[in-house]
């Protein structure tokens, strides 16, 4: 599955992604929307099966049917991600999240009756893997309507051209995020072994809780942000936005660093004591990332897809490099600076660049002010102490409440309106 989510988007030059933004351009063209649904699955079939033929070569060492059914996974994973983009570009967010669900909890389902009922192993883990992905597409084809799309007739080479323009450039993006989020474990493994990789795995654990809140916040900011990119005030609807994401953002970060040693005692089990210095570091890292992702939605939006490429891959080049040449000096540590590193040079590279194309304001004094708060949580939370701790609670309980007090005040008067209704 790890080597899928790298080959994935090679494979396809993530016609996906071209997919998404390009409906958006067209919700009131029927036949602009049958264009780039037909153009964008022709591609992706022939490209797949081509990639499936190969595959198949490759994995010669397992049984037939592993094989096979691998390969059917890749086939259903690959149209999945489509279908879900496509899903995005119709606006059809709900679509979207209920195939998620039903991925994953048929996926659950699946592997409790094959792997652990049936005991059947591997083989029951790729069936599970495959059923799952099926039904979502399943699910996915019937709500989209997707035959009303489809026409042979429609189809149009100069418009698939157009798309892969755009989308190539994102695949150098998803192969470096890839490795900056697999690079430091390759690297530990290497040198220090497997334990230690396994200590690094444990204190990504909580960080990654981080990246939940920003993924739910992306799906629908990529989609606005693309929408609103014709408007002649973008940029100042962008840099409210970038403050109201900042916020938003840092307080969570306040309320999870603050929730650590306790979140740290209830999920983690065995002797991984060690890990626990590493979260500050690591949910610092996924803090910046979280920024820079806000402002790659920009990129998306005005169609400036090698933007986003060129800043992952040296972004990506800085943590490799920061990684080896620290691992044998300060051990662990290598791992989670490079990463914090990493992130804020994305963040930093592409706030800089993206003032070329649309003007985004934002406060340094404020930032700094907030970010020096969240140094100090961080330092109270290496100190291991029941006061500290308490402090820390109160500091990050505050400090969310207080960044996001109009997010806060609008949720409360919409759920007060559906009680009332």
């Amino acid at each position: 599955t790890i080597m899928v989510s790298l080959f994935l988007p090679s494979v396809t030059l993530q016609i996906q992604t071209a997919a998404f933004r390009f409906l958006i351009d067209v919700r009131e063209d029927r036949e602009g929307q049958k264009t780039v649904i037909t153009s964008t699955l022709f591609f992706g079939i022939i490209t797949s099966l081509i990639s499936l033929l190969i595959l198949f070569f490759v994995l010669n060492t397992l049984p037939l049917t592993e094989r096979i059914l691998i390969c059917m996974f890749y086939l259903f994973d690959n149209t999945e991600n489509t279908l879900r983009e496509i899903c995005r570009g119709f606006e059809k967010t709900v679509t979207y999240s209920v195939s998620a669900i039903i991925s994953a909890f048929s996926k659950l389902l699946f592997v409790v009756i094959f792997v652990y009922q049936m005991q059947t192993g591997l083989l029951g883990t790729i069936w599970a893997l495959l059923l799952s992905s099926g039904l979502s597409v399943c699910y996915l084809v019937i709500r989209v309507r997707l035959i009303r799309y489809l026409s042979l007739k429609s189809f149009s080479g100069d418009k698939l051209k157009e798309m892969l323009r755009y989308s190539w450039p994102m695949v150098p993006n998803s192969v470096s995020l890839w490795v900056m989020q697999l690079s430091d474990r390759l690297v530990i493994t290497a040198v220090m072994g497997v334990a230690a990789e396994a200590v690094y795995a444990v204190a990504n654990k909580i960080p990654s809780l981080l990246q939940l809140a920003l993924n739910t916040f992306s799906i629908a900011w990529q989609e606005n942000a693309s929408v609103a990119s014709k408007d002649e005030d973008a940029g100042e609807y962008y840099s409210a936005m970038f403050e109201t994401m900042f916020n938003l953002m840092a307080g969570f970060f306040c309320l999870l660093i603050a929730a650590t040693p306790l979140l740290f005692m209830l999920l983690i089990k065995g002797d991984y004591s060690e890990a626990y210095n590493h979260i500050p570091i690591l949910i610092y890292g996924f803090f910046f990332f979280s920024l820079a992702s806000f402002l790659g939605g920009i990129y998306v939006a005005y169609k400036r897809s090698k933007s986003v490429g060129i800043t992952t891959t040296i972004a990506s080049a800085i943590n490799l490099i920061i990684d080896i040449f620290l691992i044998k000096i300060i051990g662990l540590y290598a791992a989670s600076i490079s990463t914090l590193i990493g992130f804020a040079f994305l963040f930093i590279f592409r706030m800089l660049d993206i003032q070329k194309i649309v003007r985004i304001k934002c406060n340094i004094g404020y930032m700094s002010a907030i970010m020096l708060i969240m140094v100090v949580e961080g330092a109270l939370c290496f100190m291991q102490t029941p006061l500290f701790n308490i402090i820390n609670a109160i500091i990050g309980t505050a400090m969310f409440i207080i960044l996001n007090r109009k997010l806060i005040t609008a949720v409360g008067s919409k759920i007060k309106q559906r009680i009332k209704k």
